[in-house]
């Protein structure tokens, strides 16, 4: 018996996808929940997991083809249907097998080898086996001049089957190095950039996942068997080095929303600096006790999150839309939080995020994150933000301009919290400390927000997180 599987619906607004690529191949074995295929949506990237274990007897939609949800993409039965063709394999491979019969030519060699000890009078094809033998009695006896030349020529008949002999070996190795990839043969790009990072070997891992197939946990496994030994930064070159390549359906939405954006809309930036010292020390003094009890680390992410929503809420305007001629105040601070992916920027979305505490804001970023890079987000998380953050100074960015994404008015972009000297002042008299400092960038719409109301936003952010008094926001 077979059975299709059909685009399931992605979220209450999408309706079509494109199929971006097959993990599969006709003939393949799948188990239940193994991914089957990627697909695309105007909203997110996303696998496909199978519902029936089974072999794929038929590939009903291509890699670069959209269809509406519900349409038969794949399918999957016993193998019968792939029977036939399956049978004709050995049939053309039968011969196939027999085509080292040429090869059994030097096999005459090989016998009068064997049975050459004695024969002297057959010089010519035993000696070039025990050449060093031929050779010794060759002063002894001067007369036999002639062996010489002779000797020589069955030299090319000795090398002949040499070059027959040694693809052997090489042949089996691929089969040796793919077997270590896991059954799949497939490899998230996630993993595979993990494994680079980490300086592990993919060909020398058994996956632990569906099928054999190589998880993150197997990345870190195998890099900690590995050790982190110190040793010089190593620039990998791109194999998208000189090459074209066409661009993804997300991206090409992101590039349409960017332009429409700035076309619409006029966007400028206003950047403060924050002494984030007092910040540091508690999140130095809380974080093995957080971890402990709430399972996540406390990164400065949520510090921010957390003080942006307070601002938000005593300065709505940056909370803001623009709905015709008029101007809507949500009733709630719903944040965009952008996670970088190999598929580029998305942003899910910590909902009621005026009412959560510093332990609420760590779980909803770090499980958005995580379920963001492995393609299990659902496309209804990626829509209803009113303000979006964004965490430049993860990848080392000093500061920058970020663009809004219509419909927001706003997005604040947080740079690295780095060391320098400032100078502080206390009891009036003012000296040259070392202290924890970010800048903090908001980029908005100026056609209802001022420099103003982004100056108070940013220093009633900045005053909170001087002030470092999170203790009674733990949430531990």
């Amino acid at each position: 018996m077979s059975e299709s599987v059909s685009l399931p619906a992605l979220g209450e607004s999408v309706t079509e996808g494109t199929v971006t690529r097959w993990l599969k191949s006709v003939g393949d074995r799948v188990e239940v929940d193994e991914p089957l295929l990627e697909v695309s949506t105007d909203k997110v990237d996303t696998e496909i997991p199978s519902p029936v274990a089974g072999i794929i007897e038929a590939i009903l939609v291509q890699e670069d083809e959209t269809v509406e949800v519900g349409t038969p993409l794949v399918t999957i039965g016993d193998g019968s249907a792939a029977a036939a063709p399956a049978a004709e394999a050995p049939v053309a491979e039968a011969p196939a097998a027999e085509a080292p019969a040429p090869v059994a030519a030097p096999e005459p060699v090989a016998v009068p080898v064997a049975a050459a000890p004695a024969p002297v009078a057959v010089p010519e094809p035993v000696a070039a086996a025990p050449a060093p033998v031929v050779a010794a009695p060759a002063p002894a006896a001067p007369a036999p001049a002639a062996p010489a030349p002779v000797a020589a020529a069955p030299a090319p008949v000795v090398a002949a089957p040499a070059p027959v002999a040694a693809p052997a070996p090489a042949a089996a190795s691929p089969a040796v190095r793919g077997s270590h990839a896991g059954t799949s043969g497939y490899v998230t790009p996630i993993v595979r950039k993990l494994a680079n990072e980490a300086g592990v070997d993919l060909s020398k891992i058994s996956g632990t996942g569906v099928g054999g197939r190589i998880r993150k946990e197997d990345i870190v496994l195998a890099a900690s068997a590995v050790g982190t030994a110190p040793s010089a930064p190593v620039v990998e070159v791109s194999p998208l080095r000189g090459t074209t390549q066409p661009m993804s359906r997300l991206r090409k939405v992101v590039a349409e929303r960017a332009v429409i954006s700035m076309q619409s809309s006029a966007q400028l930036t206003t950047v403060v600096e924050v002494d984030v010292t007092r910040v540091a020390m508690l999140r130095d003094r809380v974080k093995g006790a957080f971890a402990e009890k709430t399972g996540n680390k406390l990164s400065f992410l949520p510090f921010f999150a957390l003080a942006a929503a307070e601002a938000l809420r005593a300065i709505p305007i940056v909370n803001a839309t623009i709905d015709g001629d008029t101007i809507v105040y949500p009733s709630q601070e719903n944040i965009s939080i952008a996670v970088d992916t190999e598929r580029g920027l998305l942003t899910p979305v910590v909902r009621n995020a005026g009412e959560l505490d510093l332990a609420g804001f760590a779980a909803q970023i770090a499980d958005l994150a995580a379920r963001t890079r492995d393609n299990k987000l659902k496309p209804d998380e990626l829509s209803g933000g009113t303000f979006t953050l964004t965490n430049t100074g993860s990848r080392g960015a000093l500061f920058d301009t970020p663009v809004v994404f219509l419909p927001q008015s706003a997005i604040l972009g947080t740079g690295i919290v780095y060391k320098k000297p400032l100078v502080v002042t206390n009891d009036g008299l003012d000296s040259i400390a070392i202290r924890s400092s970010v800048y903090l960038a908001l980029s908005y719409d100026h056609r209802i927000i001022d420099g103003a109301d982004a100056a108070r936003f940013l220093t009633t952010m900045k005053s909170r997180l001087e002030a470092g008094a999170f203790e009674g926001n733990l949430g531990i």
